[in-house]
């Protein structure tokens, strides 16, 4: 466990977040994996900004849903996010790739992550639980 670990408040995402996460989920471009994600994020002031996965023939270019809805907040000027959650249709709750957890660490170690697949199961963590020996350049 890292020193950002601790057990969530709640348990559950907010409604709000999951309905944004689940309307992500519905627009989302994936004609060649057919594996679709929605992502929906909230910002300590309490913006709300989502993203889906958008792939591309040219499979590199692809982005994640998470990957998404970071790069519609930091557009807007925002550089945190308190909770995130990715919803998708997996037999489990499908967790942010290895390149999306790095993202949402430069941005908000300690925020909480809810992963939850169209069965309503939920797999929630923080972000540093996610990625515990993330790449950090020095302050200074």
């Amino acid at each position: 466990m890292t020193p950002h670990t601790k057990t969530p408040a709640n348990p559950h995402p907010d409604p709000e977040l999951l309905a944004t996460a689940k309307a992500a989920f519905e627009r989302a471009y994936a004609p060649y994996s057919h594996f679709k994600v929605g992502a929906a994020l909230r910002t300590p002031g309490g913006q709300v900004f989502a993203g889906a996965n958008v792939e591309n023939a040219s499979y590199g270019l692809g982005r994640c849903a998470e990957q998404s809805a970071i790069q519609a907040m930091a557009s807007a000027g925002e550089r945190q996010f308190t909770e995130l959650v990715v919803y998708a249709d997996a037999p489990t709750p499908a967790t942010p790739c290895g390149a999306c957890r790095q993202v949402l660490f430069e941005f908000s170690p300690a925020a909480q992550v809810y992963c939850i697949n169209t069965q309503g199961q939920i797999l929630s963590h923080m972000v540093a639980d996610f990625l515990p020996h993330a790449f950090q350049l020095e302050e200074g």
